[in-house]
């Protein structure tokens, strides 16, 4: 028979005491266990070369280094030529290998935690030790995870929203040094985007320094010729002169005439880049359509955007409850409010609109930082596919990202051909064309800058407009240094 434990060898659990030596050989084994699942989170495959399968150690060990090495090169490539971080980080293809190599990652590392749990021998512990082991390894083996995981899908958005944004596969190169931009505002109907622009505005880039002109185009402009050889030129040689024949109409007519296009995409916007060519005398490279009620939730996603506002602007309509006005003053606006300031037409003309717009367009040149991106990369990446429809190619997403932050630093000049400079009604174009290219020949050096670097008072005679209005946007209108104007 086996020998009977006297009750006084008993604790109060009715288990048998351990002995002192008993006892530091589980705190060892328990120290053993945390350490193995720590080394498996420091150094992936560690702890199997140190007690486990050497082979499977090896292998995650080399993958392990080689993913620091390709991190290093990655960091040392940005620093000394981030375009060519930013074209291997646009390439649809390499974001997929990314994608799929976080993902078997996550699945990978998380197999290395549970063998490391394995190797520990949780059942030789103690009940209290086994408890924080099994917490131990769950919280670090769900961090690595959940931390991989979403970095393939951040990836993931990346990838959809250059497929979705950028599937244009025709590129041009820069016309006389400089990059043309036509950006085109205005709001989206029920399942199509809006033909008749709010706002149209021209950058134009220095493909080498990124330094940029922001030309203002009046949406109400009529009697304007087309680009030569295109379809609107053939049917309005003498200008765009019909009765309430607009800037912002040249589109809605050729929607209505696509026969004109042959097999054009969108002959919608191929007629107003004729038009805008025709206008300013420059080649457009490319063109993108802003939504603007989706633009607020780009504002919204980096945080909001601080303006100067240099009158209170209304926020909504009169006669609604939630009616407010944007006080005087430096303002951090967010995306519905900053809209509203882009958009008010109460108390202010189409040219004090333009003028706002354009601060807006400065502001966030400005203040988007790379590292408040990076914070809100999901935010941004939905917002700008739900915001932006363009013919850029994705093939030229790093040389515009690369322009992008050159012009961070730079100034950004702007001339609007607004009244009393130019008569929207019947606009003199070899002028327009001359203040066009002497504002591109300031920003580049080659012409002397307004006196003083400031833009030149408003002239007293008017025609088209106040005088109380245009003198509000007069000096974002046409100035050398935009964000000092604003």
């Amino acid at each position: 028979m086996p020998p009977v434990s006297s009750p006084g060898l008993l604790d109060g659990t009715g288990r048998v005491p351990r002995t002192p030596a008993e006892e530091r050989a589980a705190r060892v084994r328990f120290r053993r266990a945390i350490a193995l699942m720590v080394m498996t989170l420091v150094v992936p495959g560690s702890a199997q070369l140190v007690a486990g399968n050497r082979r499977i150690g090896i292998i995650a060990l080399r993958i392990w280094l080689g993913v620091l090495a390709a991190g290093a090169l990655l960091l040392l490539v940005g620093l000394l030529h981030h375009q060519t971080l930013f074209k291997l980080f646009t390439d649809t293809g390499l974001l997929l290998l990314i994608r799929l190599a976080l993902t078997a990652g996550a699945i990978g590392w998380a197999a290395l935690f549970l063998d490391a749990w394995r190797i520990g021998q949780p059942l030789s512990l103690g009940l209290a030790h086994r408890r924080a082991v099994v917490g131990v390894n769950g919280v670090l083996c769900l961090s690595v995870i959940g931390t991989l995981l979403f970095g393939a899908h951040l990836v993931g958005v990346a990838r959809d929203g250059i497929l979705t944004m950028f599937a244009s596969s025709t590129v041009t190169g820069a016309h006389d040094g400089r990059f043309n931009v036509l950006l085109l505002g205005g709001d989206s109907g029920e399942g199509r985007w809006g033909l008749r622009p709010d706002s149209l505005t021209v950058a134009s880039i220095d493909a080498e320094t990124g330094r940029t002109v922001l030309i203002g185009l009046p949406r109400n402009m009529s009697s304007f010729p087309f680009r030569e050889g295109s379809p609107m030129a053939k049917e309005f040689p003498e200008g765009f002169d019909c009765d309430d024949c607009y800037l912002n109409g040249v589109s809605t007519w050729a929607q209505d005439h696509t026969e004109l296009f042959g097999d054009s995409e969108n002959p919608g916007i191929d007629a107003t880049v004729s038009a805008v060519e025709g206008i300013t005398d420059l080649d457009i490279n490319y063109w993108a359509l802003v939504n603007l009620q989706g633009f607020k939730d780009l504002v919204d996603a980096v945080g909001g955007v601080t303006l100067n506002v240099r009158q209170p602007i209304p926020v909504g309509l009169p006669h609604e409850k939630t009616f407010h006005y944007i006080d005087a003053g430096e303002r951090l606006l967010n995306g519905h409010d900053t809209l509203w300031y882009a958009r008010a037409r109460e108390g202010s003309d189409d040219y004090s609109r333009m003028a706002r717009q354009k601060c807006v367009m400065n502001a966030m040149l400005q203040q988007v930082s790379p590292q408040s991106a990076v914070r809100n990369f999901e935010k941004i990446a939905q917002a700008s596919a739900a915001m932006i429809s363009t013919n850029l190619p994705a093939s030229e997403l790093d040389t515009f990202m690369d322009l992008a932050l050159k012009a961070r630093g730079q100034k950004v000049s702007t001339v609007s051909l607004v009244p009393p400079m130019i008569q929207t009604a019947d606009p003199d174009i070899d002028l327009v064309h001359s203040k066009v290219e002497q504002a591109i020949d300031r920003a580049e050096g080659k012409a002397p800058a307004k006196a003083g670097g400031k833009p030149q008072p408003a002239p007293d005679a008017v025609t088209g407009g106040s005088l109380g209005s245009l003198s509000e946007g007069y000096a974002a209108n046409q100035a050398d240094d935009l964000g000092a104007a604003c």
